[in-house]
């Protein structure tokens, strides 16, 4: 099954992870946020395709690969394709309730965006730190 493409940038790609069942929780999310919350999701994709992920109030890092569009209390975790070059993978989203993105949800976001990257045995891998 092919990915469902968010925005088409010109130096990335944003897609929602596919899961086996053919489920894809991140265009569900964002399909069921009303329009104003939906333009305000593809500003950032919008600037994510072109490689501006300089304000940490609109990209959050999750730790260990994983990052965080962030609109608001509007929270859609992703991470850069280990299989496909220039491509950015949104896992999910939710509507986050405390300060910090609960630790569930970033356990969800793994297990997504690794059902999605299972066909070419690739897991997101954390930057070494130098």
């Amino acid at each position: 099954m092919a990915r469902r493409i968010a925005h088409q940038g010109t130096k990335f790609s944003i897609a929602f992870a596919q899961q086996r069942s053919g489920a894809c929780p991140g265009g569900e999310f964002f399909d069921g946020l009303d329009k104003p919350d939906q333009a305000k999701v593809m500003a950032l994709f919008l600037l994510a395709g072109e490689g501006k992920f300089s304000n940490p109030e609109k990209f959050g890092n999750l730790g260990d690969g994983l990052y965080e569009f962030k609109s608001f209390k509007i929270r859609m975790p992703y991470a850069h394709s280990g299989s496909e070059r220039g491509v950015i993978v949104v896992t999910h989203g939710f509507i986050k309730k405390s300060n910090k993105a609960p630790k569930e949800e970033i356990a969800r976001a793994r297990r997504i965006y690794e059902e999605d990257q299972k066909p070419s045995g690739l897991k997101v891998v954390p930057k070494k730190k130098q």
